[in-house]
C-alpha cells in the first residue's frame, strides 16, 4: 500500500507541474503584449498581410507624424464628446434702495475716525449718554 501511495503522490506532482505550465502559458497570452501579438499574428496571416506590413514599415520610419495625427484625432474625438454641464451664471444686480439695510436708529458709540487709543472713561461716558437717551 505504501508503494501505491508513493505512485499517487508522483502522479499528483506531475499533474501539478503540467497545470503550472498551462497556467503560465495562459497568463502570458492574457497580458497586453500577448493579446497584441495574437492580433498582429492574425493580421499578418490574412489576405491584407502586405498592406499591414507596409503600414508597419511606414510607422517605423516616420513615428513623429503618425503620433501627431493620432494626437489630432484623439483631440477631435475628445471635443466631439459629451459636454460637461455648466452651472447657470447669474447676471449682476444693481442695488436699489429696497435692498440696502435701514440706517441704524441708535447713535454710534465710536466716532468714525476713532482709534484704539481712546480712554475707557470716554467710551463709558458715551455709553451712558446713549443709555440715557433710550
Amino acid at each position: 500500500m505504501t508503494q501505491t501511495l508513493e505512485e499517487l503522490q508522483r502522479e499528483v506532482e506531475q499533474s501539478r507541474a503540467k497545470l503550472d505550465i498551462t497556467l503560465d502559458r495562459l497568463e502570458e497570452k492574457l497580458t497586453v503584449s500577448g493579446v497584441v501579438d495574437d492580433l498582429l499574428g492574425t493580421a499578418r496571416s490574412g489576405r491584407f498581410a502586405p498592406v499591414f506590413d507596409h503600414a508597419l514599415d511606414t510607422i517605423k520610419r516616420n513615428p513623429v507624424p503618425i503620433l501627431l495625427v493620432a494626437a489630432g484625432v484623439g483631440l477631435l474625438l475628445h471635443r466631439l464628446g459629451p459636454k460637461p454641464k455648466q452651472a447657470p451664471t447669474r447676471s449682476p444686480r444693481v442695488a436699489v434702495d429696497e435692498d440696502l439695510p435701514p440706517a441704524p436708529l441708535e447713535p454710534r458709540l465710536y466716532q468714525t475716525g476713532a482709534t484704539t487709543l481712546q480712554s475707557r472713561e470716554d467710551l463709558e461716558g458715551r455709553r451712558r449718554a446713549a443709555n440715557i437717551r433710550i
